[in-house]
């Protein structure tokens, strides 16, 4: 059940990341990522009306505000990083982040076996690989990798969160939607203040008919990202932290041959050697 749940997070981080990199070359990045998440508080609000969600309130709630005040900070450096660098070089080292939950799960008593250790290994360097790491180049590419490497760290830490924010089914969804209105009142604080500065809320080109034309796709990757969390927590919840957190990173190998499939961006033989050790690395941890 983890391995199964942990796999389908990183089917939806992968395409949500997708997604989310293909509109921010068109929508600014802070409207992409307050628009998204304000669908997907429309529509988890309703799922916590019609599941009586609101009565397992708790203190267990402010893990859930925490992943909401960091993740719309980690999207916004990732979404500006995918649209400065190639999305099979970003999407990689984003999921370096991964070290934050795997240190806490071995902090509080997980023990992966030999044959999981080694499929994190071999997991975690195939997610690398993936992205064929091209650190040289011109400073755009180094800071593209800066801002990865922000996300990294800010995805890590929402994994490390949302899995302590319920132990029901019926909370989850509380506690998606609680992260989920932290994460607008975040995110929205933030691009009023861009505007405020002189920054833009509506692409330059177009304005609002391209924003209010981008609407299915700003649904989708809200909506993908927010079912990514929830198959994350329940992954979890019911098994190691260290093995659901792993799998659940491989997520930038879904983003790669997205991009290799929509946007034709050629996979690097580093890359095609990275998927496959993703895929070893997969079927370490799924037999151990």
């Amino acid at each position: 059940m983890t391995a199964l749940f942990a796999l389908a997070t990183s089917v939806l981080w992968g395409l949500a990341d997708f997604g989310g990199g293909l509109l921010t070359r068109r929508v600014p990045a802070l409207t992409v990522v307050v628009t998204s998440q304000l669908i997907a508080v429309v529509v988890l609000g309703s799922v916590v009306v019609a599941t009586g969600g609101w009565t397992e309130a708790g203190p267990r709630l402010w893990y859930a505000v925490a992943a909401g005040a960091v993740g719309p900070a980690a999207m916004l450096a990732f979404y500006k990083a995918l649209a400065l660098g190639p999305m099979g070089v970003v999407s990689p080292l984003g999921s370096l982040g991964v070290v934050v939950p795997v240190s806490v799960g071995l902090l509080v008593g997980d023990r992966p076996g030999l044959l999981q250790f080694a499929g994190i290994g071999v997991a975690l360097a195939g997610v690398v690989l993936a992205g064929g790491p091209e650190l040289r180049g011109a400073p755009v590419r180094r800071r593209a990798v800066l801002l990865t490497l922000v996300a990294a760290f800010g995805f890590g830490s929402v994994m490390a969160l949302i899995a302590e924010a319920s132990t029901t089914l019926t909370g989850l969804f509380l506690a998606l939607f609680v992260q989920r209105v932290t994460n607008v009142t975040v995110g929205g604080a933030a691009l009023w203040a861009s505007v405020k500065r002189g920054g833009r809320a509506l692409p330059k080109d177009g304005g609002i008919r391209v924003v209010r034309a981008s609407l299915p796709a700003l649904a989708f990757v809200g909506l993908a990202d927010v079912a990514a969390n929830g198959t994350y927590a329940i992954a979890a919840q019911n098994g190691p932290v260290t093995v659901a957190a792993v799998l659940a990173s491989l997520y930038p190998v879904v983003t790669a041959l997205a991009a290799r499939g929509v946007l034709k961006e050629r996979l690097r033989a580093v890359q095609a050697a990275g998927a496959g050790l993703a895929l070893a690395g997969t079927v370490l941890l799924a037999a151990g």
